[in-house]
Order: structure tokens, then C-alpha cells, then sequence
């Protein structure tokens, strides 16, 4: 017999979830006909992050934040340990926040409509090409933040990967300073490969912000494990 988390996830989860997405989707993609830079629909994100931890039932616990200069643009980079992640920091970090996220993602129905449409940096990894640092400024002109994923994919068992660095060279050529973030407990949430959501408390912890001005970019693979150190360091 199934446990009671996989029925809750499959008959109430993700019912919930899927017309937090339609809805908040719809809107969120309506709002860029008056709001180009996306704003209106970062707001949308937030509250489909809110809703969808409400309703599963975790709680996030964020240390750090005063380590952040609202007025500033920032590149979070985050270790990977759930689908949660994302929900988990837009709901968390008080920024206009963008993702680097590859280009398929913005195939998927209503979600990636969103992400097409509020100016997130989709990348097709096999040819990112200049258009990705063209989007890059964009998003600092604008004032957002971008959210990385070094790793490049979730981990399986809560370990911290290699970093790599072609995220890190977004950073040093727009010259901003990069957040490391430390997320512990999301894995718990859903493990990779199940399809079975459970209630539970996260903690996210905000570094110190490192600035990029004087990193060359020859040495964007060293700059890229400093930042991983600082990271594995608290989600170990």
C-alpha cells in the first residue's frame, strides 16, 4: 500500500499546484502586454512560491539577509538539491530575481511561458552564444538579480557538486557580486526520482557577498570553488 504522503501528493499536491500554475501563469503573462520588464510577473512568481510551500507545508527558516544591500543586484548561487529550491528562494530573497535556467524549460506550458515572457535567461547549453551576456546587462539595467545553479543538476544525496564556471562568467563580465547560498533540508521535501511530497522545515543561509571586479576571468574555475567551499561548507 502507498504511504499517506504519496496520496496526498498525487490527490491533493498536485491538483493544488497545477492551478497555482494555470492561474498565476496567465496572469503573470497577461502582465507583460503592460510591463515589458517583468516586474508585475515577478510578483506572481513569489506568490505561487508562497502558496505552493503553504500548502505542502514547509517552512523556511532564512538566516543572512542582512548581509544583502536591498538597493543592489546580486547573482545568488545556490546548491541544487530539489525541485523546491526555486519556490523556496523566490519566497525567501526580497529581490527582483531572475533564473538561468536551459532553454527547454521554456517550452513547458504556463511556467515557461512565464520565463519567456519576464526576462529570464534561457540558454540553450550547447550554444550559449553572446545573447545570454546581452541578457545579462539587460537584467542589471533593470535592477534583478539572477538566481544560478552551479552544479547544473539536483544532487541525489544532499552533497554539494563541482561548481562549474560558465555561470560564474556571467558574473565577472557584468561585474557583479556573487551571493553564495546554502539551502539544507529541501532533499527531504522530495527526494530526486519520487513523486511523493512530504511537510518540512528548510533552512537557507545567505554569505557573504563576494565582488567580481578584480577576479580574471581565466581564473573563473578557482573563483567558481571558492564559492562552492563557501556553500558545501554550511550544506554539508
Amino acid at each position: 500500500m502507498k504511504p499517506w504522503h504519496w496520496w496526498r501528493t498525487v490527490f491533493y499536491l498536485i491538483p493544488a499546484v497545477s492551478i497555482y500554475t494555470i492561474v498565476l501563469g496567465t496572469v503573470s503573462v497577461l502582465s507583460t502586454l503592460f510591463d515589458r520588464h517583468g516586474n508585475f510577473g515577478h510578483k506572481c512568481a513569489r506568490a505561487w512560491s508562497w502558496l505552493i510551500l503553504k500548502t505542502t507545508g514547509v517552512h523556511v527558516e532564512v538566516d543572512g539577509l542582512e548581509r544583502l544591500d536591498r538597493s543592489r543586484s546580486y547573482v545568488f548561487a545556490s546548491n541544487h538539491q530539489s525541485i523546491y529550491d526555486i519556490p523556496i528562494l523566490f519566497a525567501s530573497l526580497p529581490f527582483q530575481l531572475r533564473i538561468l535556467a536551459k532553454e527547454s524549460l521554456g517550452r513547458i506550458p504556463f511556467m515557461g511561458w512565464h520565463l519567456q515572457r519576464t526576462g529570464h535567461v534561457l540558454v540553450d547549453r550547447s550554444n550559449p552564444g553572446a545573447g545570454v551576456v546581452r541578457k545579462m546587462k539587460r537584467l542589471v539595467d533593470e535592477g534583478h538579480s539572477l538566481i544560478v545553479f552551479p552544479e547544473g543538476t539536483r544532487s541525489t544525496d544532499g552533497s554539494v557538486g563541482r561548481f562549474k564556471g560558465g555561470s560564474f562568467i556571467i558574473a565577472l563580465q557584468s561585474g557583479l557580486p556573487v551571493v553564495p547560498i546554502s539551502v539544507i533540508g529541501s532533499r527531504h521535501v522530495m527526494f530526486r526520482g519520487e513523486l511523493m511530497v512530504r511537510p518540512g522545515r528548510v533552512r537557507l543561509i545567505v554569505h557573504e557577498p563576494i565582488e567580481t571586479r578584480t577576479v580574471p576571468r581565466e581564473a573563473v574555475r578557482e573563483f567558481a570553488s571558492s564559492v562552492r567551499e563557501v556553500v558545501a561548507g554550511s550544506a554539508a
